[in-house]
């Protein structure tokens, strides 16, 4: 039975991810922090209590800023595959707590690569990248787009990006970067801005919420659907040999394009319940994102199902149900309809939409 570690289980990629590698028949370890409350939210419809003979999902707590500590965590698990999708993830707060962000998503990545080295296992090992990394290069962008990042988090991720290059290079290691575009579901933390709006449509709908307040519309990124990115990040480290893949649509649209979208599902005007607040602005804005995935579709034969304009109807049905309301169906329909029972993805969606989510995944 194959083993894999996760760090940032508790988050919207570690709860698809560790789902995925249970259908794979993986045995999975999930890194989670030591909180005051239970953060487990995401993956609670798939934990069970380690003494049961069949269980093949283990939490551990752990700390990315502790290097002794991962240490032994690779050393005691000791898995085939290690997944870092851990760090502090929202580029917003990452202004606000700049020395924070670099220490974990940055520096922890190098205590993670440290610790498989010091520890002698054979890991595969995938950093979870982002599209942040690019900043304000001309898009589209691929694998050969010079990095330009224009925040704290983006600047961490550079780190990051480069200290797993370096570990490849430096002890044949087989390291690699995933560099992700905006991947979004109903798991999605509340304070990013695509969840940020279908909760808000969700709840104007049932009479919870009044206004919807937004920052820039007019940036434009490439939404994908996060299942799909997470079996992108097990296929390359299935791979031959280690490398590095821009993963995402090819398509961009506008934060405004998102809003219209959803308010517009649920049949609402979204002029009338949405404004605009300047503090929801960065410092540095990136105006566009826009992969080119074209070396993923020819090596990897990986390419998304899920639209632009699914990707909403599916967010914006599991609001409507978190809340008490019916959803449209339109969204759950594509769901069956590409990926067979929704449930396969979205098994306790209304548990799952509890999880408030602070970007620390």
């Amino acid at each position: 039975m194959p083993k894999a570690l996760i760090t940032g289980i508790t988050g919207q990629d570690g709860s698809y991810l560790a789902e995925f590698l249970l259908s794979k028949g993986y045995e999975v370890h999930g890194m989670i922090r030591k909180s005051s409350t239970f953060n487990t939210d995401r993956i609670d419809h798939i934990y069970v209590d380690p003494h049961v003979p069949q269980a093949r999902l283990f939490l551990h707590y752990g700390d990315l800023s502790n290097g002794e500590q991962l240490t032994n965590l690779i050393y005691n698990v000791r898995p085939e595959e290690v997944y870092h999708l851990g760090a502090q993830s929202h580029v917003k707060v990452s202004f606000d707590m700049p020395e924070y962000t670099g220490s974990v998503t940055g520096l922890g990545t190098t205590r993670i690569l440290e610790a498989i080295r010091r520890s002698g296992i054979k890991s595969r090992f995938y950093q979870a990248s982002s599209s942040e990394l690019f900043g304000d290069s001309p898009p589209p962008q691929s694998e050969e787009t010079p990095f330009r990042p224009r925040s704290p988090y983006a600047i961490a991720k550079a780190y990051a990006y480069w200290i797993t290059v370096n570990y490849r290079q430096a002890y044949d290691m087989f390291a690699v970067n995933g560099i992700l575009f905006n991947h979004e579901s109903p798991r999605r933390g509340e304070t990013f801005v695509t969840r940020k709006v279908t909760r808000a449509v969700a709840r104007i709908k049932a009479g919870l919420q009044d206004k919807l307040y937004l920052g820039n519309l007019d940036s434009r990124r490439d939404w994908g659907y996060a299942p799909e990115y997470v079996e992108a990040m097990w296929i390359l480290l299935q791979q031959e040999q280690a490398d590095d893949f821009v993963i995402g649509t090819g398509e961009t649209h506008s934060v405004r394009e998102f809003v219209e979208q959803a308010f517009g599902y649920a049949d609402l005007d979204w002029q009338e319940y949405v404004e605009i607040d300047e503090r929801y602005f960065r410092p540095t804005e990136v105006d566009v994102l826009q992969a080119d995935p074209g070396k993923a579709r020819r090596m990897l034969g990986w390419a998304p199902k899920v639209t632009f304009q699914e990707l909403v109807q599916i967010m914006v049905d599991a609001d409507l149900e978190a809340v008490g309301l019916k959803p449209v169906g339109e969204g759950f329909k594509i769901l069956e309809q590409k990926f067979g029972d929704w449930h396969r993805w979205e098994t306790g969606v209304t548990a799952v939409l509890k999880n408030a989510g602070n970007g620390v995944d």
